[in-house]
């Protein structure tokens, strides 16, 4: 993206930028509509009856829920008819013709709970707007009801409700009482709350049972160490044990089985390398079939023979790594989704109620339109950081690069690092949209799990804590480091493009680090952890005092200004994109404006942009694809990639530009014709600013009192 025109020609120098790519690395291009855009179908899921499969798919250009008959599965219609935002999530009720789907409001964080009778096809809203539900239990034994935490009456510490889906009368099951309520609840087969999950202020956590009086006992106590990655999963069906992963007492996390009367666990399976990740559980009782461990790949290992013989069966049918989705309620079929780095999402029906005679057919490829591209392997990488941990790192090289297939490029190339938002989440081998659209474009890409990241046992995961913005970006320099030495990357060709907390790394290193990055991408970056922290649900901000910074001490607000990266917005020297979502809570403009001030007054790089109507996430398609064709501008001036064409990109995006809308062709234009006729403005500011803005590409400072400097929580 573009940045601020003459800085960012000044700081990179167009000429060396953009020095053509050698032939050999010059692939068809493969559009951004083709990676980015909604899927053609996916999200496939079985009725629990196995008769019909629900998933989702474009009707006039926006996601709805769509059904078809596994006895004629060409013949799918669509049972909603959103012409908004679009639906991203669904589920069946268990009387086999609802479906029950999440909406977010305008990007806000909250979201309604609908229904929709799929003969009828006609909506109700179950819940009221401005709270946010989530579904915690659908059960066979209650085929007309849904059990859901609702946060209407307390924002911070959500109820617990049964809701009647015919009549959307709802019954208070458990009253969740701040200040130490329980950030989680578990269910048993038949719907009933059974375990709660109670954080405490050192950060760690208890499990407690509910007895038959609606007395809460504690069962056990969850360390610190292992509160992020020990968790309840579900009862199984004799209501007396449940299902753990647990790595209390150990460093990888297991899979446990836990009588639920006196604490007592039992291991079920467990990995030396890598943390148990993921488990298949019987439909109709829960038990336990199968785990994935997950180190360069996931693996899934059986636990009994039927089991052993579907992955068989399934590992020979296919060629791609897989995972099943959806089953119905007699385990009759299941949907199964096959993925690889080359191989875009595919789904398939396995029929499985004859053993001998299995059936695997295609139901549909999310991305048909990839079929022809030409995909990029993905190479698995261990870097070693300064401090001796282990980085587990994914590397995707352009096209023509790797003459002889070693995963190193024959003569080094421009490297973009994608750090992944979480921080407590991590990168995956598969299939990767963003690793393939900028290999595509010339560059090298590595996604690097930073110490924080899960998967890797609780002893990684904790030496993140008190990390942020230090040996966290540290890590990120020795994979940099890495790259250079073993001559994958340009050492003066090294950009980072993040969002999330993704976006606060990329901050902090050019915040920090400014000499060793030629230029960074932020979309929804944090860049005041004061603010992060005071924003924080009561549920969750113990913790993130314990692996943050405690706000509460001299030392912490010390440790918490030292990593803000808004703190020293003046110390960054490459051009900078940044980008945020106008309802995103974590991220917001005055932090963004003071950013854009620091480096206006340097004179630095810089383009700087809102979406009005979004949050955390682009979930408007036309806002994702515009921002995306910035992105690619900037990184093409920065680094000398290709550039495909913007074309109608910003065509129905809701943009506010405040910074180099000059650098990107027809952003300028765009920001004209919404000056002349704008869209509905979601942010508090006047039209007159953002006409202003949008026709100069430059900011119009917002008044003083709303730009006024962030200063860290006394």
């Amino acid at each position: 993206m573009a940045l601020g025109l003459a800085a960012c020609l000044a700081a990179c120098g167009r000429d060396e930028a953009r020095a053509p790519l050698p032939p050999a690395a010059q692939p068809p291009s493969i559009a951004r509509a083709d990676l980015f855009g909604d899927p053609v179908r996916h999200g496939g899921q079985l009725s629990p009856r196995g008769d019909r499969v629900a998933f989702l798919a474009p009707r006039d250009g926006v996601q709805n829920i769509w059904v078809l008959s596994v006895d004629a599965m060409d013949e799918a219609r669509p049972v909603t008819d959103d012409r908004a935002r679009g639906i991203r999530n669904f589920y069946w009720a268990q009387d086999n013709s609802t479906l029950l789907y999440l909406q977010d409001d305008a990007g806000e964080q909250t979201n309604r709970l609908y229904a929709v009778d799929i003969a009828r096809g006609i909506p109700r809203a179950l819940t009221p707007p401005g709270a946010r539900v989530e579904i915690l239990g659908l059960s066979p034994s209650d085929p007309g009801g849904v059990v859901i935490t609702f946060n209407q009456r307390d924002r911070d510490w959500p109820d617990v409700f049964r809701l009647d889906i015919a009549s959307g009368e709802r019954t208070q099951l458990q009253r969740n009482m701040g200040p130490r309520g329980f950030s989680r609840f578990i269910l048993d087969r038949d719907n009933n709350v059974r375990l709660g999950v109670r954080p405490l202020p050192d950060g760690s956590a208890e499990l407690a049972t509910l007895g038959p009086t609606g007395r809460w006992t504690t069962l056990f106590a969850i360390p610190f160490e292992d509160a992020m990655s020990s968790r309840p999963i579900a009862f199984e069906a004799d209501g007396r044990t449940f299902l753990m992963l647990d790595s209390t007492g150990r460093d990888r996390t297991a899979l446990m089985r836990v009588d639920a009367g006196t604490g007592e666990k039992t291991l079920v399976g467990e990995s030396a390398r890598a943390d148990v990740v993921d488990v298949w559980l019987d439909p109709a009782t829960n038990a336990p079939e199968a785990f994935a461990t997950e180190y360069l790949r996931r693996e899934w290992r059986a636990l009994d023979p039927d089991t052993q013989a579907d992955l068989d069966y399934l590992d020979r049918q296919l060629t791609g790594d897989f995972t099943v989705v959806s089953r119905n309620n007699d385990d009759s079929r299941w949907i199964v989704v096959e993925e690889g780095p080359t191989t875009p999402a595919r789904s398939y029906l396995y029929d499985r109620a004859d053993r001998a005679g299995r059936r695997l057919t295609s139901l549909f490829r999310h991305r048909p339109a990839l079929d022809q591209a030409n995909l990029q392997p993905m190479t698995p990488v261990e870097i070693n950081a300064r401090d001796g941990l282990t980085l587990v790192s994914y590397l995707t090289l352009p096209i023509g690069s790797d003459g002889n297939g070693d995963g190193r490029p024959e003569q080094a190339v421009p490297l973009v690092i994608v750090p992944h938002d979480g921080p407590w989440a991590r990168d995956s081998y598969g299939f990767s949209a963003l690793h393939q659209w900028l290999a595509n474009r010339g560059y090298a890409v590595l996604s690097v799990n930073y110490r924080g990241s899960v998967g890797f046992g609780k002893a990684f995961l904790n030496a993140g804590n008190h990390e942020w913005g230090g040996r966290m970006r540290e890590d990120l320099l020795d994979a940099e480091r890495w790259a250079i030495d073993n001559g994958v990357a340009q050492a003066d060709r090294v950009a980072l493009v993040g969002a999330g907390f993704g976006g606060y790394a990329t901050l902090s290193a050019l915040a920090f680090s400014s000499d060793q990055f030629r230029c960074g991408a932020s979309f929804g970056g944090p860049s005041n952890l004061f603010a992060l922290l005071d924003g924080a649900s009561p549920s969750a901000r113990d913790g993130l005092y314990q692996r943050v910074a405690d706000a509460r001490t001299s030392d912490g607000r010390q440790l918490l200004r030292d990593r803000s990266p808004l703190f020293r917005a003046g110390q960054i020297r490459g051009p900078l994109l940044l980008a945020l979502g106008g309802r995103d809570a974590n991220a917001t403009r005055g932090e963004a404006d003071q950013i854009a001030q620091a480096l206006r007054a340097r004179g630095g790089g810089l383009t700087y942009m809102i979406f009005p109507d979004e949050g955390r996430q682009l979930v408007l398609p036309a806002n994702r694809l515009s921002y995306l064709a910035v992105l690619e501008h900037f990184l093409g001036d920065c680094l000398g990639g290709r550039i495909e064409p913007v074309g109608t990109a910003f065509e129905g995006a809701n943009i506010n530009v405040y910074d180099g809308a000059v650098n990107v062709p027809g952003l300028s234009a765009f920001a004209r014709r919404r000056a002349v006729a704008p869209t509905q403005q979601t942010l508090n500011e006047s039209a007159e600013d953002e006409a202003g803005a949008a026709i100069e590409g430059e900011i119009v400072l917002p008044p003083p009192e709303e730009a006024a400097p962030l200063q860290p929580t006394p």
